[in-house]
């Protein structure tokens, strides 16, 4: 249940009926500081300024037409016309029994929603900079599926353009030789390398490399036998990173630059034809005056090279069409990195010209920043290369292996092999996701394996304590109804009803970061709790006993799908 939807959908409707514009909402957010209450509705202002009217007598007359008595104990006016609500304990404790963390309950109506993420280039192995896109898509698309959508996953994968024809070239001359090309491709980055140095180096190779490329975009059956080996070998070294990261994409989720070949030259003759595109230099372009510069300069789209090429802008439109057509995407979001935001905005603005997406269709570029190491500078090797994604997954779990060691040696090893995979893979994942998407973030070992402050490591440490606690109780039922006395049991069980606000702000808005300051603030609000509320000592009555450990499982079941739905597991103990 989501509690700020519900009461913002009974304050607005009564507004309405006060007179208030469509346009107007009861904005109601959670309270700042307990003694405003547990939500505060912040919109009469704004509705009284539509209606000229003194915004508390507003407020006064809002609480005179709204009925809340099921939910709230109490409704006040404060200030210039804010209204304070205090739930009910009773109703609270009411939600919990009724709502399992696990259940997905959102106000919103299912839709069908393309996710675009990941996407890496099949010519070289998966660098950091595919990670973002990686885990920020996959979390995002967890959480849409967990809310009952449709949600289809597209892994844009380039395996399209000219550095194809040129690693064609090289497996040809391989072959020729009698090389093996399993074993040269076991490392696609050495490989690329060598056949890029012979690009640039062998004026013969270069040349053999173009004819590759048009018998490629031609459909000769030998090139495309080889592209098909190249692009097989590929995919399954993508496959062994997801696999490893623990993302849900599949190689059914691939859907290629190539997979839109057949419709290119149909985009650029229908823009055409829609008096869409200009030739300027020999380019098919599109000028769109939506992207006039200050100078009165238009930064054109080109959808066709001289010569006859296409480029991403004519892929993108080709996808664009297909999802909208084919898969009736009611949303299509695109995780991509900042650096492609214009891009997006003019293909986007386009393609909505062109008439290629429906017009309810939701259209969303989702941008991120970049990784950083330590200094500042965008995350590479000391050698100033690019990092493998497999080495930093070896290395997070090696150095987790060590801290798991450090804290408990006396686990068998395989458990503690067991507990440092799932420590270090969720490690480098929450610290990228626990950051606005929208800004950089720096790359640093010891913060994001802290078993303190807002960290995987401490997430899964609350979740292995709680555990702990039912090991000690030995309890397996606990059947008396919660009841919240102490504020410190009233806290933790607003905050558990709030999960489903925390679910459907990262649904909406793309930003995992909103659920992982949730789970954060959930297991503080727990280590309060378990603090001030004493559950297995001597003396507390049993019903008591019985409400805390159902609190304590509630958190418990939150954290471990909370996590789940960032892709990150938790162990029964550390």
């Amino acid at each position: 249940m989501n509690i700020r939807q519900l009461l913002d959908d009974r304050l607005t409707a009564a507004l309405h009926s006060l007179g208030a514009p469509d346009t107007v909402s009861a904005i109601v957010k959670p309270s700042a500081r307990p003694e405003f209450g547990d939500y505060q509705a912040n919109g009469v202002m704004a509705a009284a300024k539509q209606l000229k009217t003194n915004p508390r007598e507003l407020a006064t007359r809002l609480l005179e037409s709204v009925d809340l008595s099921d939910m709230a104990a109490k409704l006040e006016v404060a200030g210039p016309g804010f209204i304070n609500i205090y739930l009910k304990h009773e109703w609270l404790a009411e939600r919990l029994e009724e709502t399992p963390p696990d259940l997905p309950l959102s106000g919103e109506e299912a839709k069908t929603i393309v996710v675009d993420y990941s996407g890496p280039n099949l010519a070289k192995e998966m660098h950091v900079g595919h990670l973002r896109s990686t885990i920020i898509g996959d979390a995002v698309a967890r959480v849409l599926a967990f809310q009952g959508n449709k949600v289809i996953r597209q892994n844009h994968v380039g395996d399209w353009g000219t550095q194809f024809g040129m690693l064609i070239a090289h497996m040809v001359s391989l072959q020729a030789q009698g090389g093996e090309l399993s074993m040269q491709l076991s490392d696609l980055e050495t490989f690329y390398r060598a056949a890029k140095q012979r690009f640039d180096a062998e004026p013969e190779f270069a040349n053999a490399a173009r004819d590759y490329v048009v018998k490629l975009q031609s459909g000769d059956p030998e090139c495309l036998a080889l592209w098909q080996q190249f692009i097989d070998i590929s995919l399954h070294h993508c496959e062994e990173v997801y696999e490893r990261l623990g993302v849900s994409l599949t190689r059914a989720d691939v859907q290629p630059e190539s997979a839109y070949n057949a419709d290119l030259a149909n985009i650029v003759s229908e823009l055409q034809a829609q008096g869409l595109l200009v030739e300027d230099q020999g380019a098919q372009c599109a000028f769109l005056e939506e992207f006039k510069n200050k100078d009165g300069s238009i930064t054109p789209i080109i959808v066709q090279k001289t010569g006859g090429g296409y480029l991403y802008a004519t892929t993108d439109l080709a996808a664009l069409r297909y999802r909208s057509a084919v898969l009736h995407a009611d949303r299509a979001l695109y995780f991509t990195d900042a650096r492609q935001s214009l891009h997006f905005q003019q293909v986007f603005t386009l393609a909505r010209k062109a008439g290629f997406v429906r017009a309810g269709v939701s259209l969303e570029h989702m941008p991120f920043g970049n990784m950083l190491g330590e200094d500042g500078k965008p995350f590479k090797t000391r050698s100033g290369g690019t990092v493998k994604l497999v080495e930093v997954l070896a290395e997070a779990e090696e150095r987790a292996f060590a801290l798991v060691t450090q804290k408990n040696p006396e686990l068998p090893e395989t458990e503690r092999q067991s507990i440092a995979q799932t420590v270090g893979i969720g490690a480098v994942k929450y610290a990228d996701l626990s950051k606005n998407r929208n800004s950089d973030y720096i790359f640093n070992w010891d913060a994001m394996l802290s078993f303190e402050g807002n960290t995987a490591p401490y997430l899964q440490y609350a979740y292995a304590r709680i555990k702990s606690i039912f090991r000690k109780a030995g309890a397996e039922s606990f059947t008396s109804p919660i009841s919240l006395q102490e504020p410190a049991e009233r806290t933790l069980a607003m905050k558990l009803l709030q999960f489903t606000e925390a679910t459907d702000s990262v649904a909406k808005e793309g930003l995992p970061n909103h659920l992982c300051t949730y789970l954060y603030e959930l297991a503080g609000n727990f280590m309060s709790f378990y603090e001030a509320c004493p559950i297995l000592k001597e003396g507390v009555a049993e019903e008591v006993r019985n409400s805390r450990l159902q609190l304590a499982d509630l958190t418990a079941q939150t954290l471990q799908t909370g996590l789940g739905l960032l892709g990150i597991g938790v162990m029964e103990r550390m």
